[in-house]
């Protein structure tokens, strides 16, 4: 497959695409409701703005989080002085909003009204908020009990103003971005995205009238300049300048994505290729077509195939290996250490850490890699529930490189994934059974 095919597919498979629809009647019945209360107004669909990743037109395929600024009435902004004004105004949209979705849950999160529709994958973020005269805008916060300032208008300028300079290269890498960050479980909010991505711009012309056929060197070019950015907690947003936080080191997973560039260029028009992309940006990267029979059944499953992945939380498992008159050892310290993962051992993979408030469903994956699994027929891949709760319990049995995937599932989206490695010598991964 040639390499512009390969990437006129990712990002025609990252559109938005038919729930745009939905995204605007839901917009415009919200703000109705909106209006109707605060200026008296019956289906008006005026005083509102989108901003974040779907205001920038840099959303992709399976976004959950929805931000919209309902512009409130400028005379009414004495009325919500004090420090119990944030909450007062924050209340008052979330009442009208409760009465106008009675079967919705409606809630007050700090800065928003959370409207988390039951039929859908996503949910809006509504943020009350006075315009002021430059275009900016003063929010609520219940938490610092006053106002705070925001400036959507000139980070979506900012965002258009690249975009058009660089061909709409700019938002192609925004989308493949997330789809990275999706894929591989990087902790990156949409801003830290398209202001890294702004900044990447800044620095190089070189793709700014680059084809499909290239995106491959930008790609490569974007993660090479990822790891090499030093740590620090926060950048100044494209256009507004305001701060955004780093959640976590991203440099790490950065370095992987660059190396496997590497190698899916080295390897162009070859399976091998499309292999690579897939690893970096997930199955948004179509397939090569299989030229030659395979002797053994792909079984593998994708999460993405069964809920929508937009990861904005962090998970990390380990594994508990365990073998008759041993002492249990885990698997992360055996990797660091080189220890080596033999047969029949007995493995427990649990989650260690995890930012995702309960409750929340888990997900496993079990991937049984290397020529042995396919001769056996055992490559297995299938999403899988947990065996016991918050754990997966299998058994070694024979060589291979195999990798464990668990996914965190909240209000039926994945919000946190995490993977490790099993390289097993003389072994490999079955499925135990569990009394």
């Amino acid at each position: 497959m040639e390499t512009s095919d390969i990437f006129d597919g990712l990002l025609q498979n990252l559109k938005v695409g038919d729930s745009s629809t939905t995204v605007a009647s839901r917009r415009d019945e919200i703000t109705k409701a909106l209006n109707k209360d605060f200026r008296s107004k019956d289906s008006c669909t005026d005083y509102r703005l989108m901003v974040g990743s779907y205001g920038r037109h840099t959303a992709i395929k399976g976004i959950s989080d929805l931000d919209i600024i309902f512009i409130l009435p400028p005379e009414m902004r004495s009325n919500y002085d004090g420090d119990t004004g944030p909450r007062r105004v924050l209340n008052r949209v979330r009442d009208d909003l409760a009465s106008r979705y009675p079967s919705t849950e409606v809630g007050v999160d700090q800065c928003v009204v959370r409207v988390r529709f039951t039929n859908s994958a996503f949910k809006f973020e509504v943020q009350p908020a006075f315009e002021n005269s430059d275009g900016s805008f003063d929010y609520p916060d219940t938490v610092a009990e006053g106002w705070k300032l925001t400036k959507p208008r000139e980070e979506i300028s900012a965002t258009r103003e690249c975009n058009n300079r660089t061909s709409t290269n700019m938002r192609h890498l925004a989308r493949m971005a997330r789809a990275w960050r999706n894929a591989n479980g990087v902790i990156m909010g949409g801003l830290l995205i398209d202001t890294l991505v702004h900044r990447f711009f800044s620095k190089t012309d070189a793709y700014d009238a680059a084809g499909t056929g290239s995106i491959d060197f930008m790609a490569r070019d974007f993660f090479e300049y990822l790891k090499n950015e030093p740590d620090q907690d926060y950048y100044l947003a494209l256009g507004s300048n305001q701060r955004v936080k780093v959640k976590a080191r991203f440099q790490s997973k950065a370095t992987k994505a660059y190396n496997r560039c590497l190698e899916a260029i080295e390897n162009e028009g070859k399976a091998a290729a499309n292999k690579k992309w897939r690893e970096v940006f997930g199955t948004s990267v179509p397939l090569a077509a299989s030229k030659a029979s395979q002797a053994f059944k792909d079984t593998e499953q994708f999460i993405e195939d069964q809920y929508p992945v937009d990861i904005a939380e962090s998970v990390t498992i380990d594994c508990e290996v365990t073998q008759d008159g041993w002492r249990p050892t885990k698997l992360r310290e055996m990797l660091r250490t080189g220890a080596l993962l033999k047969a029949d051992k007995s493995l427990k993979f649990m989650v260690t850490a995890c930012t995702v408030q309960r409750p929340y469903t888990l997900k496993w994956k079990v991937l049984n890699r290397g020529p042995e699994a396919e001769r056996r027929d055992m490559v297995r891949g299938q999403i899988l529930d947990s065996s016991t709760p918050n754990m997966l319990v299998e058994r070694s049995d024979f060589k291979g490189d195999h990798v464990v995937d668990c996914y965190v599932v909240k209000h039926g989206i994945v919000v946190a994934r995490d993977r490790v490695n099993v390289p097993v010598s003389n072994t490999s991964v079955r499925s135990a059974s569990v009394s």
